[in-house]
């Protein structure tokens, strides 16, 4: 039987396998869009043509102060792109950079260095406009704003309460539990304090939070409504982009933070959303390197994807450095301490706790199929956390699950794992 040669991403390099074509089912990619050429261009387009609101020009004043949200590492979101265009357009419409700060909008993820917002954002932004982490845990960075309908107490970071405007920025994928990335999500969880998303992340666990759905969706729901009540009489502007797996510009999407969020969304669909014939008894994925396989956290994301891909006690291989190890001491304490999936759930079910959830999130995926890593993840961790087997080579990853289904398994391959969403036609 021929065999063919792939390679796919693996942190900052990569990994090279050989596979039997003939037990492909499907390489399963991104739709291929092509990659936007100025963007520069792409940039003003966006903000001088909004969705759903006034041109950024009509908006902004001279001598207005202004808020941009910026995603942390582990988001890939070309921040210093975009940003240069946009702190020099604010400067033309006569806003000086005294008036302009970034904030990092960290959700419960650790806090930057210095180095990592230069990097984030460009050494000339850098230079030039003041920038701070918002740290979930530090209680008097936040102001109060009530309660949504679902009980979530809404406590955003006081940088965004004193400008006259809010930029939120940064790209869209599908979230496992939030339906979709992007939009109000930059606030919270982005810049909302512990208990904020303590609570509305609690609602991953009704059968309705899931990926792709805001309908319905309570996680997505909450979210809407926070932001919503911060919002109140408050200027927000969008400027969310869709990259593809090369990290490439695709899209661009600015305007009115719900109006030009759902219109990227369905974009997200086009680009990301992949019918297959079947669920294989095999699917072998990518994170799609680093940032997206920096640690267990982010690499969970991918699960849920080829999750969509595998048919029940099948076996997924993932390939996932995890050069920062699982991302949560959280996570790993309540892997060591609850034995079981059940008793994750039950613990979740009567006390929410944000690391704990990313457990469950875990284990979920693994109720329909085992779960093989290709990674530098300590063995000890990995199977404490009821992965099946870890190794630092493809080759052994296939010997092993072809252990349990046989030699010619039928496949699905997935290179950019933590994009692609895979749907039975």
């Amino acid at each position: 039987m021929a065999s063919k040669q792939f390679t796919f991403a693996y942190g900052h390099g990569t990994k090279t396998f050989d596979y039997e074509e003939n037990d492909i089912l499907k390489v399963v990619r991104t739709e291929d869009f092509p990659p936007m050429q100025n963007i520069e261009q792409g940039i003003l387009d966006a903000i001088n043509h909004p969705i759903g609101s006034p041109a950024l020009s009509e908006i902004v004043k001279p001598g207005d102060t202004v808020a941009f949200i910026c995603n942390d590492p582990t988001r890939v979101a070309n921040s210093y792109d975009f940003m240069p265009v946009f702190v020099n357009e604010m400067n033309r419409l006569g806003v000086p950079d005294e008036n302009m700060r970034i904030v990092f909008s960290l959700g419960t993820h650790r806090v930057m260095t210095h180095e990592e917002m230069v990097e984030q954002v460009g050494k000339e932004v850098a230079s030039r406009i003041k920038m701070y982490n918002s740290v979930a845990t530090n209680a008097d960075d936040f102001e109060y704003f009530g309660d949504t309908s679902r009980g979530t107490p809404v406590w955003i970071n006081k940088l965004l309460c004193d400008v006259d405007h809010v930029i939120l920025t940064g790209t869209i994928v599908h979230h496992y539990f939030s339906g979709y990335g992007g939009g109000r999500k930059a606030i919270l969880p982005g810049c909302a304090a512990m208990e904020t998303v303590r609570k509305n992340h609690s609602w991953m666990l009704d059968p309705h939070a899931g990926l792709g759905i805001m309908e319905g969706n309570p996680c997505y729901e909450d979210q809407m409504e926070g932001v919503a009540l911060f919002a109140k009489g408050r200027s927000l502007f969008l400027f969310n982009a869709v990259l593809n797996a090369k990290h490439e510009f695709l899209k661009m999407f600015a305007g009115d933070y719900i109006k030009a969020h759902k219109v990227a969304c369905s974009f997200v669909d086009e680009v990301y959303g992949c019918v297959i014939p079947k669920e294989a008894d095999l699917v072998i994925a990518s994170c799609g390197g680093y940032p997206k396989d920096i640690n267990v956290y982010q690499m969970q994301k991918t699960m849920d994807n080829a999750m969509c891909a595998v048919r029940e006690g099948g076996v997924v291989i993932l390939l996932a450095e995890c050069i920062e190890g699982s991302g949560s001491a959280k996570l790993e304490e309540t892997f060591k301490r609850l034995k079981t999936p059940e008793a994750i759930r039950k613990e979740l079910e009567d006390n929410f706790q944000i690391g704990a959830n990313k457990a469950f999130a875990i284990t979920r995926p693994q109720s329909k199929a085992d779960f093989v890593l290709v990674t530098k993840l300590d063995k000890d961790l990995a199977k404490s956390m009821h992965f099946a087997a870890t190794t630092e080579c493809v080759d052994e990853a296939i010997a092993i699950a072809k252990q349990k289904l046989g030699d010619h398994p039928a496949t699905i391959l997935m290179p950019e794992g933590s994009l692609t969403v895979p749907r039975v036609a």
